[in-house]
C-alpha cells in the first residue's frame, strides 16, 4: 500500500480539564487566522455536536474526530479530505487531553489523536487564581506521556496583562504562547445540554467578531505558527483519500430547525457517496414533507424546548405518519426518537402529543438519563441492514421513552455504565429509532444500506 504525504501545518488545542475555554480559544484562534487571509481546516475531537457548530460559524465548517467510535483509519481520512487546500488545521480537545473512554488508557481521548495525526499540543488551562503553580503543571503536562509532543500554553480567565507576565515569569517547562482575558459579557450563551448551537442564529456575530479581536491581541499568533509548522510530514495511506459524492439516485429529507441539528458532517457525506441527495426541511416550521423524498432523517437536538410548535404543526405530523405508513424509511437518533414517539412529557410536566410512530411518551427529567459511548449489535433486519451488524456511537440524554404499545426492539446495546446489555432501538413499520447517536464510520454499510432502503422505496 503507497502513503500519501500531508505536510498541513496543525495544532491541537487541548485543555486541564472541561469548562477551561478551549472552545473559545479555538473560535478566536480561528478567525484571527481568518483575519490573515488563511484558510482554517477544523476539527473537534469526541462525539461533541455543539461546538463545531461555533468553529464552523468562523471557518465554514468543522469535522469531528473520535478515536474511539471511528478508529484510526477514518480519523485520517477524514482529516486529509478536509484539510485538502487548508493553510492550517486546528483541532479543539475534548474534556481534559489524557481523557477519553477509559480511565486507565488512552482511547477515545485527545491525546491519542493528537499522537495519530503527528501534532504538538497547545495546552489551555484556566489561570484565574493561579500563579506559580502554573509551572507545576507545565511539568506535568510536559513529562506524563514523552511520546506526546506538549509544545506550550495558553492562560484563559486573566485578570491582566500583568497577571500574564507573572505566569510566563514562573519559569515552566512549557513556553506561554499568550492568554485570554475574563470577558463574561462576551461569553457563548449555554442551556441544559450545554452550549445554544450556533449554526441557528441564537448565537450573535458580535460575540465571534469580539474573541477574533482578543485572540489577535493576547496570543503570540506568530509562535503558535511556528509551533503548527513543526509538525512532521503526515503518512497516509492513499487508500484513504478523498472521495466524492455519488450521482444523486435518491433523496433524503433531514430534519433541520430548531428541534433537529445534531448531526455528524461524517454521516451525511457518506449518504452523499452513497448516491443520496440531502433536502433539509423543518418538521417545525414546515407544513409538508419536501416533495419527492424517499427516506427521511431525524437527528438529536432540542425537541422539549419546542415542543408547543411541533406539537401544533398537525400539517407536518401528518404528512411524516402517511409517509411512514406507506412504508416510508424513516431514521431517527434521540430528539428525533422523542418526535415519532407518541409525545413529549416536559419537565414541567406538560404533555405535547407528536407523530405517535413509537407507542410511548418521552419524559424529560431533570437529571442527566444517559451518557457516554455505546456499542450496537443490531438483532434483527433494520433498513441499516440485516440482523448482526455492530456500531458504535455514543448518547447524551435527559429522557426517557416509556413504551405504552407494541413496538419490536432491534439492538442490543452495551455500555460501560450499565453492566448488562439492554434491548433497545425501537422499530415499527419501515421505522428505526434510538437514543444512540450512531457514528457511520464505524460500519461504513450503515449508511449504504440505509440508502439502498430508500432507493427501493423509490423502485
Amino acid at each position: 500500500m503507497t502513503n500519501a504525504q500531508i505536510s498541513t501545518p496543525r495544532l491541537v488545542i487541548a485543555g486541564l480539564a472541561s469548562g477551561v475555554g478551549k472552545t473559545t480559544v479555538t473560535a478566536g484562534l480561528v478567525g484571527a487566522l481568518g483575519a490573515r487571509g488563511m484558510k482554517v481546516a477544523v476539527f473537534k475531537c469526541g462525539p461533541d455536536y455543539l461546538d463545531p457548530t461555533y468553529h464552523a460559524r468562523v471557518a465554514g465548517a468543522c469535522h469531528n474526530l473520535d478515536g474511539w467510535m471511528m478508529g484510526r483509519e477514518s480519523v485520517l481520512a477524514t482529516f486529509a479530505r478536509a484539510t485538502a487546500g487548508a493553510d492550517i488545521a486546528l483541532i479543539e480537545g475534548v474534556m481534559g487531553l489524557f481523557d477519553g473512554a477509559s480511565p486507565t488508557g488512552e482511547e477515545g481521548s485527545t491525546a491519542e489523536i493528537a499522537k495519530w495525526l503527528q501534532a504538538p499540543v497547545l495546552l489551555v488551562i484556566d489561570a484565574s487564581g493561579m500563579a506559580r503553580t502554573v509551572a507545576a503543571v507545565a511539568q506535568g503536562f510536559s513529562k506524563f506521556d514523552p511520546s506526546l509532543r506538549v509544545a506550550g500554553m495558553i492562560c484563559n480567565r486573566l485578570g491582566s496583562r500583568g497577571h500574564l507576565e507573572l505566569l510566563r515569569a514562573s519559569g515552566g517547562a512549557l513556553p506561554i504562547v499568550g492568554g485570554m482575558p475574563k470577558r463574561p459579557e462576551h461569553a457563548f450563551p449555554e442551556r441544559h445540554l450545554g452550549l445554544y448551537s450556533a449554526n441557528l442564529g441564537v448565537v450573535p456575530q458580535s460575540l465571534f467578531a469580539a474573541w477574533e479581536e482578543i485572540a489577535a491581541q493576547w496570543l503570540d499568533v506568530e509562535a503558535i505558527l511556528a509551533i503548527a509548522r513543526s509538525a512532521p510530514a503526515l503518512a497516509v495511506p492513499t487508500s484513504l483519500s478523498p472521495s466524492t459524492a455519488a450521482q444523486p439516485q435518491c433523496r433524503i429529507g433531514v430534519a433541520f430547525d430548531e428541534a433537529f441539528h445534531f448531526y455528524y458532517e461524517d454521516n451525511l457525506r457518506r449518504l452523499e457517496e452513497n448516491g443520496a441527495q440531502l433536502v433539509r426541511f423543518s418538521p417545525l416550521r414546515c407544513t409538508s414533507l419536501p416533495a419527492g423524498v424517499d427516506g427521511l432523517y431525524f437527528g438529536g437536538g432540542y425537541p422539549e424546548t419546542v415542543a408547543a410548535g411541533l406539537s401544533a404543526n398537525t400539517p407536518m405530523i401528518q404528512s411524516i405518519r402517511e409517509f411512514a405508513l406507506g412504508g416510508g424509511p424513516i431514521y431517527a437518533e434521540c430528539g428525533g426518537l422523542m418526535y415519532l414517539s407518541s409525545g413529549i412529557r416536559t419537565a414541567g410536566g406538560d404533555f405535547f402529543p407528536t407523530v405517535d410512530l413509537i407507542p410511548g411518551e418521552t419524559v424529560v427529567a431533570q437529571a442527566i438519563q444517559a451518557l457516554g459511548y455505546a456499542e450496537v449489535e443490531t438483532t434483527l433486519p433494520t433498513l441499516l441492514g440485516p440482523a448482526g451488524e455492530r456500531f458504535r456511537g455514543h448518547q447524551f440524554r435527559y429522557s426517557s421513552l416509556s413504551v405504552t404499545g407494541e413496538v419490536r426492539c432491534a439492538y442490543r446495546v452495551a455500555t460501560r455504565r450499565k453492566k448488562d446489555a439492554f434491548a433497545e432501538g425501537y422499530m415499527r413499520h419501515n421505522v428505526l429509532a434510538s437514543y444512540v447517536h450512531a457514528h457511520w464510520a464505524s460500519n461504513p454499510r450503515l449508511a449504504q444500506n440505509f440508502v439502498a432502503a430508500c432507493l427501493a422505496r423509490r423502485g
